[in-house]
């Protein structure tokens, strides 16, 4: 039998090696955790937010949508980049034709931070595409999926519908911001300087690229 002198010893061990688990986990969570407590708890000076910040934040839902040339892609394959969302009828009026330059304008203003945020079109009917748009939306990724799926991630102001708004998406895949209804350029203004800060406050954990 083993003496109680090697017993004791093997749970010493044990425990250490628990411990230096968690210090190694902390040490890779603590970049995370200090950015979201930097923009959402700790603010060293007055700032106004021009979005309105989700609380709780909503994941990517595990659903299943198709790009425009028939391929099938998970929602959650997306993490790993901020996403800039927009909702739309495929038809595409002139308030989604508006939505889709302005998320367009939002990113490349953004200059060479643009890398770390990708343009999302969800499309939420069965609609064709207007051949028009197709160059535009070469960086973009457009997907097809189903409106009551999404209805149940993404949410309105009230009085609203998902189509009025621009939505922010973190890299780990969690919806954090709406930005308001009928976005202008002074509104655009406003929402790059939200995009700003958070990409400020991640910018020790993210990178461009997932």
């Amino acid at each position: 039998m083993p003496a109680l002198a090697d017993i004791g010893a093997a749970e010493r061990r044990t425990r250490l090696g628990r411990w230096k688990m968690m210090v190694v986990f902390l040490l890779c969570a603590a970049p995370v955790v200090a950015s979201y407590l930097t923009y959402y708890v700790w603010r060293p000076e007055a700032r106004s937010v021009f979005g309105t910040l989700i609380d709780p934040q909503r994941p990517l839902p595990d659903l299943v949508g198709t790009t425009l040339d028939g391929k099938s892609l998970n929602l959650r394959t997306l993490k790993g980049q901020w996403l800039l969302v927009t909702v739309a009828s495929g038809a595409c009026a002139a308030q989604c034709q508006n939505d889709l330059y302005m998320q367009r304008q939002l990113r490349e203003s953004l200059g060479k931070e643009k890398d770390r945020v990708d343009r999302v079109w969800l499309i939420d009917d069965q609609a064709p595409v207007s051949e028009a748009l197709l160059p535009a939306l070469r960086e973009a990724t457009v997907l097809r999926v189903e409106a009551t799926a999404l209805a149940r991630w993404l949410a309105a102001q009230a009085g609203r519908g998902l189509p009025d708004h621009l939505y922010l998406v973190d890299p780990l895949g969690n919806w954090m911001m709406r930005f308001p209804a009928g976005l202008d350029m002074s509104g655009a203004a406003k929402a790059k300087r939200d995009i700003g800060r958070v990409l400020r406050a991640s910018a020790s954990w993210d990178t461009a690229g997932r």
